[in-house]
């Protein structure tokens, strides 16, 4: 048998090392979908989004909002069946080292002596999706887009009059989603699907 030349072999390792990182990532990267009561709910307990200059932030005293959204489209990636969007804002308590996470849009609710991933589940669980009209054999994709908000960085992002007491409008939400992500800002994006609601209702095709 001819043997293989060292060279290639450190070659081969490397592939092999870059596809299991790759995989990796996609997979640390997961959007879980659930039906639960008749609606569909959102995880994502490997994204982590407390981390990096909004942790620093917040340890800083300092509170952060997070704008999520969460698209879904039916039939092709061209039609959108709905879409979602919440406003959270998250602060830091130094002493208990806990976070404390209040969502702005009616009905107005906070969470508070909570670990980082526990805080950044409860954000994902108030935002339940309504699947009424769609096909139990219709296919669908699901995207978490995740921007963490820093109104000192450049021009403000809302226009006057959109911020109310409970937080800002689901338009002008939305509207912050239909442009990139400004420069330096924090943000994720993770997807889901193909689907079908057939699919997970037998508990298949949870992620991506």
């Amino acid at each position: 048998m001819r043997a293989i030349p060292p060279r290639s072999i450190k070659v081969w390792w490397l592939v092999l090392a870059f596809l299991s990182g790759f995989a990796a990532a996609m997979w640390a990267e997961e959007l879980i979908l659930n039906w639960r009561d008749n609606h569909l709910e959102f995880s994502a307990p490997r994204v982590h989004f407390l981390t990096g200059k909004p942790l620093d932030r917040l340890r800083n005293a300092e509170p952060v909002p997070f704008d999520l959204q969460i698209t879904l489209w039916s039939g092709n990636r061209s039609h959108i069946f709905q879409r979602i969007a919440q406003e959270f804002v998250v602060s830091y308590d130094l002493w208990e080292e806990k976070f404390s996470v209040t969502k702005l849009q009616t009905p107005r609710k906070t969470a508070s002596h909570l670990a980082a991933p526990a805080a950044e589940a409860w954000c994902l669980e108030q935002m339940p999706m309504d699947l009424n009209g769609l096909a139990g054999s219709e296919t669908f994709w699901a995207r978490l887009e995740i921007r963490a908000r820093d109104e000192k960085d450049g021009a403000p992002l809302f226009p006057r009059g959109s911020i109310s007491d409970s937080g800002i409008s689901l338009a002008s939400l939305i509207e912050i989603f239909s442009r990139p992500p400004q420069a330096q800002q924090s943000h994720w994006s993770i997807e889901a699907g193909p689907l079908t609601l057939d699919e997970l209702k037998r508990g298949h095709g949870r992620g991506s």
